[in-house]
């Protein structure tokens, strides 16, 4: 399976406003009939085949089994091709029955009314079965649009033979204790804590990382509200971090890839990255791999843990209602999540399969992969979808990036930086 990372939010919103408009002037057309009389289920998966293919073809067969005269159709979609086909799909009323999306570009159809409100057709006591944060992940306007699938959240993948030389006992858990750890490595071995990027359309975790230090990014209509005492504080702290010589200037130029190959270089102490990661490591660079372990993921003040989600939509034009939800809370229920996120090294968004030893309790001869994976799983109790479901979320990255940039180079001031932000985001929102 491909490396699970944080899902991006697709930016293709010129075609997106093209077919959505196109979608609200059709009205509800007229349903595919032909699936209604064979009683075929089309689902939909984002690049899952054909690692998981045997996966799929059971559990198809055991729901088959308890529905019958349902046939669930599997077609997997390459991660590049999912934004044109649904949009597309969608449109000309095709679209499959179920489909596997990510909470940020579902949401951009979630807002013309393209999808299923599930709270019509999923009982509380069912809801009450995922983590609450993540569930919340797909909701919009206090209607859901999605049930939760798998997950991943970030952790803090750490080079004990640099914090050891640098007299560090324990690696950082917040921002305040990372920008101590990043003084105290940089002064004892001339490496560098940690690589966060702020290249405009790269890595959101900067963005993130003003959340998790208190930062509201924009209100209720929009609009910016992160020209407050915290989001100064906030933009004040990396702008600090880099004048200070505590982050390679690379962050300006390179992306979270540069991240990773710092790390495995030896020359960062701290990698902000998913604990599958740490198989690549293993084969990339073997030395590192054997002084690395991992921890929570860094935050701030808040304790707020960041986490990707992949969810499952109906559209709300599918001819076979009723089965498209008992099919999605089949995929999705305990057992099935349980055995998939086993199978590919992800968390699953139900209470009780994240209690399943296999995200507890490591085993006697646990590896750095075990470990990582059990650090991970603890972190769902807090974790949520930092960066809120807006339109445009890219150009609000882009906008606070390219004036956090001026800040750190000294062609603005913090106060300058952030007000040119806000103004910015405003003239557009």
């Amino acid at each position: 399976m491909r490396q699970i990372r944080t899902w991006k939010t697709f930016t293709i919103f010129t075609i997106l406003g093209v077919v959505l408009s196109w979608l609200v002037s059709c009205g509800s057309g007229t349903p595919n009939g032909q699936r209604a009389a064979d009683g075929q289920l089309d689902f939909w998966t984002m690049q899952l085949s054909p690692q998981f293919d045997n996966y799929f073809k059971a559990l198809f067969a055991k729901f088959e089994q308890e529905n019958p005269g349902v046939k669930v159709r599997w077609t997997d979609v390459p991660w590049a091709e999912m934004e044109r086909k649904i949009l597309t799909s969608v449109a000309a009323k095709t679209a499959p029955d179920v489909v596997n999306l990510n909470p940020g570009f579902a949401s951009q159809l979630a807002e013309r009314g393209a999808w299923m409100n599930l709270d019509e057709k999923i009982p509380a006591d069912v809801k009450q079965q995922y983590f609450p944060g993540i569930w919340q992940a797909s909701t919009l306007n206090g209607k859901t649009f999605g049930v939760p699938w798998y997950l991943t959240t970030r952790v803090a993948i750490y080079n004990t033979d640099l914090m050891k030389k640098a007299g560090i006992s324990k690696p950082p858990a917040t921002y305040a204790e990372l920008a101590q750890a990043a003084k105290q490595i940089k002064e004892k071995t001339g490496k560098y804590a940690f690589f966060a990027t702020v290249v405009p359309n790269d890595s959101g975790e900067v963005m993130e990382s003003f959340v998790q230090m208190g930062v509201q990014l924009v209100d209720a209509q929009g609009k910016a509200a992160f020209n407050t005492p915290q989001g100064k504080a906030a933009f004040q702290y990396w702008v600090d971090m880099y004048k200070n010589g505590l982050m390679p200037k690379e962050v300006l130029t390179e992306g979270h890839r540069h991240a990773i190959d710092l790390y495995q270089q030896g020359n960062t102490a701290i990698l902000a990255s998913g604990a599958e990661f740490l198989k690549s490591i293993a084969k990339n660079a073997p030395t590192i791999a054997q002084a690395s372990q991992s921890a929570p993921q860094i935050t701030g003040d808040t304790r707020k843990k960041n986490v990707a989600v992949m969810n499952i939509a109906i559209p709300k034009d599918t001819d076979q209602p009723d089965a498209a939800v008992k099919f999605a809370l089949f995929l999705t229920n305990n057992a099935n999540q349980l055995e998939f996120a086993k199978a590919a090294n992800v968390l699953p968004s139900t209470i009780q399969a994240a209690q399943d030893g296999y995200f507890t309790a490591a085993p006697a001869n646990a590896t750095a992969i075990d470990k990582a994976r059990i650090v991970s799983a603890g972190q769902l109790k807090e974790a949520e979808v930092l960066i809120p479901v807006v339109k445009n979320i890219k150009t609000l990255q882009q906008t606070i990036y390219e004036n956090l940039q001026a800040a750190m180079l000294g062609k603005k001031t913090v106060d300058q930086a952030i007000n040119d932000a806000a103004q910015a985001w405003n003239s557009q929102a």
